[in-house]
């Protein structure tokens, strides 16, 4: 056990994993302010489900706690708050710079601060660390180092675990670079890649989610064209993966904290900049489309009133996470055109959504018949139902929109 003791500020997707793997040698507190979320996790509740049983064990080694005092003691603080935006689509820092100012209260010669949030290049040090100086009146390289980590965290990809990933690091210095880089190597079994500064590795964060927007984006168009055409899309994927050098992307709808949030970030900058970024933006515009597409397609082929099921909340597979989610867009432009709209999703237990029910058992789905079942996650538990359980849920002119293609079958409405 290393005697340093390690902070992280915010217990969510990010932070949560990030605590369990640094107790395994570290001395770790795990703060948030979210009262109800310390208390669960104290009693090993972990909504996120992003740890296993070990991960779950290990929360008894952490200090969990909700008071910002008990952070004193730490000489490593990680900070891992959600960076989303407003409505306008501008970046919203708040919680970034409520972060700072918690950490700037707490903060020690010799300490070291390190940013996990996805932002944009410059954020750090020309907006964070002014917030650090200024509250604990330290200088940054004289009295306190910072770095950036950029998380590469993926809801229910239990594959690319955070101890089995690349971790990029970065340091305000070449001290704080070796020291970070030291710290790190001790939650991952592969590579620790050390930046050339905090401001490459911010872009390199931000540009490897707009790299998934922007080509799901040209999926979701293309679909849209070989639908109007009446050619099978996906056929026409499985043609062009032949080739060695295409690239693997499929259409589909993108909700969640990152895809659809961080090319926004880098957007802003570049306006400020006086570069207005096309390609950028018209990814996410084409993406955000998505939903009225779908909807569109349900105006066209049921009635008015018509009862449809849809299945499916989460913003992407196997993750009880619907914040984000263009299931719930979806939901709402449904009601809004009259469909009386029944919903399922076992991973999400949910009120108030505003449609007739909502069912997390499949057993409550027996004699049920609907006008249309429209699936938009697929949920390991939906793929092993297979294709005839939810035929049987139509009636006899009843449409199936499988909008992922889980059931490979050409009767059904996808993108």
């Amino acid at each position: 056990m290393y005697q340093d003791k390690i902070c992280i500020i915010g217990l969510g997707y990010v932070g949560l994993p990030l605590a369990a793997e640094f107790s395994k040698k570290f001395s770790v507190t795990g703060y948030d302010i979210d009262k109800k979320k310390i208390i669960e996790l104290k009693n090993g509740i972990d909504i996120t489900k992003e740890l296993d049983k070990k991960g779950i064990d290990n929360l008894k080694k952490i200090h969990l706690t909700y008071d910002s005092k008990d952070l004193k003691e730490s000489k490593f603080f990680i900070v891992t708050v959600p960076t989303p935006i407003f409505k306008d689509k501008k970046p919203n820092l708040s919680y970034l710079k409520k972060a700072s100012k918690i950490v700037s209260k707490n903060l020690n010669k010799g300490d070291f601060v390190i940013y996990e949030s996805t932002t944009f290049p410059g954020c750090t040090e020309n907006i964070c660390v002014p917030i650090l100086e200024k509250y604990s009146k330290l200088k940054l390289n004289k009295d306190f180092y910072c770095g950036y980590s950029p998380e590469r965290i993926n809801p229910g990809d239990k594959k690319h675990k955070l101890n089995k990933i690349t971790k990029v690091v970065s340091g305000s210095n070449a001290y704080a670079s070796k020291i970070i880089s030291n710290i790190y190597k001790n939650i991952t079994k592969e590579k620790i890649f050390v930046s050339k500064s905090i401001k490459v590795a911010e872009a390199s964060k931000v540009i490897e989610n707009i790299q998934r927007d922007i080509n799901i984006a040209l999926m979701n168009e293309l679909s849209v064209i070989f639908n109007k055409l009446k050619i099978e899309f996906n056929e026409v994927l499985k043609a062009s993966n032949t080739k060695w050098n295409f690239l693997n992307f499929k259409p589909g709808l993108v909700g969640g904290h990152c895809i659809g949030v961080d090319p926004y970030y880098l957007a802003d900058l570049a306006i400020k900049n006086k570069i207005y970024p096309k390609i950028i933006l018209a990814g996410r515009k084409t993406n955000d489309k998505m939903s009225d597409y779908i909807v569109d397609n349900v105006k066209k082929r049921i009635k008015k009133k018509a009862k449809i099921l849809l299945i499916g909340l989460s913003f992407k597979e196997d993750v009880p996470d619907f914040r984000n989610s263009q299931s719930t867009i979806i939901i709402k432009k449904l009601l809004k055109k009259g469909f009386n709209l029944d919903t399922f999703d076992k991973l999400i237990d949910i009120k108030n959504l505003g449609v007739s029910r909502h069912y997390t058992n499949f057993k409550n789905l027996k004699n049920k018949s609907y006008d249309l079942v429209l699936i938009l996650v697929g949920n390991r538990e939906i793929k092993n139902k297979g294709h005839m359980f939810f035929k049987k849920l139509l009636k006899p002119s009843g449409l199936l929109f499988d909008i992922k293609n889980i059931f490979k079958n050409k009767s059904d409405f996808k993108l």
